[in-house]
């Protein structure tokens, strides 16, 4: 009798065990600029210098944020998500190889469960869902070989996580798009993400914040894949008008009181006018940045009723910025830093 009943609870275990969905999770993908394991981002942490790393009580709704190699970018990180005090973030991000799956004109969610990340798995919020649920199913794909694939946001996790070990994300990629879709998309994402927070009693920058990933100009007339992306030239005056350009742009359309016009202009500056897949000043956010603040501003319109504020957090490049050292922790470059070939990095914090 007691044979019988081993074997039938066996059985029944053996059921429900089978029946419990495998945990799905995003893998590392770039190993070698960014830090893969908890004493790898302590290190690095520790190295950033101190004025980057200055308490900061501020609440950010959303931020512009860099996603290079920590040794060129690591102390803008830490430095502008300091004001990320919330515990979900939504992750809007670039998609690099969308050309490799065809994607384009529509957003890009996973189906991850988590993320790996140096000090454990990074959950996805439950909100995803509910939010996903929310939106028209035109609007976006899901598309796991596309999220895995991609570092822009591999790249800030680990900060996030750095400060807050409990922190979920919502990874959102941005591919080729239309200004006139990132309009409309914008607006359906902040619909639905405007009823699942009041649904929730959940606050816009205290409980959920919004962080874009973005790299500023790509510059320089070597090792760009054969194009020579330096109209200005790489002697020092051709690299600083570069900078100056980025400037420019960032003083007209990113910095304070936020307008669909500003956004657009933006968009403007550096996405071709005759053709909306090709670049005109290659930032590589010249989707995720007039997306996610078209999105973040039409947010806080919806919950708060007035427009986010930008204000420049610091404005750097792999050129001119002191490298932080990382080759002692297994970690490197993955592109090189000289006149020739650089990028450049923005950190904005929008309230």
């Amino acid at each position: 009798m007691n044979f019988r009943l081993s074997i039938v609870c066996f059985f029944i275990f053996s059921v429900v065990f089978a029946q419990q969905p495998e945990e799905r999770t995003r893998h590392f993908h770039d190993s070698i600029g960014f830090a893969k394991h908890a004493w790898q981002m302590d290190s690095v942490y520790a190295r950033i210098a101190s004025e980057d790393k200055m308490p900061n009580h501020e609440i950010y709704k959303a931020v512009i944020n860099p996603h290079d190699d920590y040794t060129y970018a690591g102390g803008l990180y830490a430095r502008t998500l300091s004001g990320i005090q919330a515990s979900t973030v939504i992750l809007v991000g670039v998609a690099h190889r969308a050309k490799n799956y065809d994607l384009a004109d529509q957003l890009i969610f996973g189906d991850f469960d988590n993320w790996e990340a140096p000090y454990g798995k990074v959950k996805i919020s439950a909100l995803r869902e509910k939010i996903l649920k929310n939106l028209d199913p035109e609007v976006y794909i899901v598309h796991d070989s596309m999220m895995q694939l991609e570092h822009s946001l591999e790249a800030i996790v680990p900060f996030l996580q750095k400060k807050d070990k409990n922190v979920e994300i919502i990874p959102v990629l941005v591919p080729y798009m239309k200004f006139s879709d990132m309009q409309q998309f914008s607006e359906e994402l902040a619909r639905a993400t405007k009823e699942v927070l009041i649904t929730e009693q959940l606050e816009f920058g205290q409980d959920v914040a919004i962080v874009i990933s973005n790299d500023a100009i790509h510059y320089g007339s070597e090792d760009w894949g054969g194009s020579d992306l330096a109209p200005f030239g790489t002697d020092s005056i051709g690299n600083a008008r570069a900078h100056q350009k980025d400037e420019k742009i960032i003083e007209e359309t990113l910095k304070g009181t936020l307008s669909e016009e500003k956004i657009k202009q933006f968009n403007q500056y550096t996405v071709d006018g005759n053709n909306y897949k090709q670049y005109d000043w290659t930032w590589c956010g010249r989707y995720s940045v007039p997306f996610g603040l078209l999105f973040a501003n039409k947010l806080n319109m919806m919950l708060n009723h007035q427009n986010l504020n930008g204000s420049l957090i610091g404005y750097r490049s792999s050129l001119y910025n002191e490298h932080i050292p990382v080759t002692d922790l297994g970690m490197g470059t993955t592109a090189p830093a000289k006149p020739t070939h650089w990028v450049a990095y923005l950190g904005m914090s929008y309230q």
